[in-house]
């Protein structure tokens, strides 16, 4: 896992777009500081570029660099998640605008997943995900579900033997209203 690990994280600072495991489902990503390699994610996708899109980090540790007011609430939840969940912070900070909502708002999801871990860990940055998918069409529950069309448009897929989810759908979604409360967007 480490020489793929490395491999990837080369092809990450090289500016290239993976297809890669996660947590949840197989993700389209790239180094979620190169704000070309988001651009072609958008196109692949075909994505509207006024829609934001989640990043992975490997700890919570991280949270600092990233968002610029993390609400207390989000200290006592974190620890305790069980199952994958983004949280949607309300100020980001040091990431490229095409991240970042309207309303200033970041997802960030804590990757629970080995190999996304140690991946992110050794980019020494956050990672886009977003489903491997064009926009309009549903989320691919396994890789045998995602298009030819995605596949052809990667500039490397990681091989399957590292995808180790079980649990095919997209993460919880939980946003913070202020340092005290939260609201569950999706379940």
């Amino acid at each position: 896992m480490e020489q793929e690990i490395a491999k990837c994280a080369e092809l990450l600072r090289a500016g290239k777009i993976l297809l890669y495991p996660t947590d949840t489902v197989w993700g389209i990503g790239c180094d979620a500081t190169n704000e070309e390699a988001l651009l072609k994610i958008y196109h692949i996708k075909r994505r509207d570029e006024k829609k934001s899109m989640i990043i992975l980090l490997d700890s919570a540790e991280r949270l600092p660099m990233y968002v610029e007011h993390i609400p207390l609430v989000a200290w006592d939840l974190i620890p305790h998640v069980s199952r994958p969940t983004t949280f949607i912070y309300p100020t980001a900070r040091n990431l490229p605008s095409k991240l970042v909502h309207d309303d200033g708002t970041i997802a960030i999801r804590i990757a629970q997943h080995d190999f996304c871990k140690k991946l992110i860990r050794t980019l020494g940055k956050p990672i886009v995900s977003t489903s491997a998918n064009i926009a309009t069409k549903s989320t691919p529950q396994t890789f045998a579900d995602i298009s030819p069309e995605i596949l052809r448009q990667m500039d490397y897929i990681v091989p399957q033997q590292y995808a180790t989810s079980y649990d095919y759908k997209p993460s919880r979604l939980i946003k913070f209203l202020d340092d005290y409360n939260f609201t569950v967007l999706r379940d």
